[in-house]
């Protein structure tokens, strides 16, 4: 394994998982992560895309492949990252760490059970064709 891949092969070796993430989340958790995620607002929406790509559709989708954006960094279209809870909680808590060069300049998300609120919301808040529609 080369040095550029070994951060990759962290979150895939890690198996971390948000805490509570993959199980129901209770309606205080989602509104909790709701209030976690604007601060992405700033570059990114559930619905189109912004500085950063939309989020709608990112459950299951390989990082680098939002419809309609394309200003994603060779870094993180390499990194062969598919996006569900394991990788989202190792990619949010420090996504340069992560993905060397990619483009998404933020420190993270460092505390574990605002990673899993956040985690649990957008696993709701993501699903095309149920809670929002993907726009190109």
């Amino acid at each position: 394994m080369t040095p550029r891949h070994a951060p990759v092969a962290l979150w895939l070796a890690a198996g971390l998982f948000a805490a509570g993430a993959s199980a129901a989340p209770d309606p205080a958790a989602l509104q909790r992560g709701e209030q976690v995620y604007a601060r992405c607002a700033a570059c990114h929406a559930i619905e189109g895309n912004r500085t950063g790509p939309q989020h709608c559709g990112l459950w299951g989708r390989r990082a680098g492949t939002a419809q309609g954006y394309s200003t994603y960094s060779k870094a993180l279209r390499d990194s062969a990252i598919v996006w569900d809870e394991r990788s989202l909680n190792v990619f949010l808590k420090d996504p340069m760490k992560t993905v060397p060069g990619t483009a998404m300049g933020y420190a993270g998300v460092k505390d574990d059970g605002e990673r899993a609120d956040l985690i649990a919301w957008l696993k709701e808040a993501t699903r095309p064709g149920k809670a929002c529609q993907l726009v190109p």
